[in-house]
């Protein structure tokens, strides 16, 4: 079951933010499925944001890039 973008922010409110390494023992499924939720779209996120930096550095290289003289 994936949750919506609006539910998946209500039960992180609820549950706190989420770090790397936090206990999980006494979290709920729901709570568990939420943490998966979260971290999979800050994967995402975090993807969407590498291929952005490449495109844009690979623009800087192009414009930047010394000119062929003959």
């Amino acid at each position: 079951m994936t949750m919506t973008n609006d539910e998946n922010e209500a039960l992180l409110k609820l549950m706190g933010s989420v770090s790397i390494g936090d206990d999980l023992y006494g979290l709920s499924i729901k709570e568990l499925q939420a943490r998966i939720d979260a971290l999979n779209a800050e994967v995402e996120r975090t993807y969407l944001a590498l291929t952005k930096k490449r495109g844009d550095m690979s623009e800087a290289e192009t414009l930047f890039a010394p000119r062929k003289t003959d």
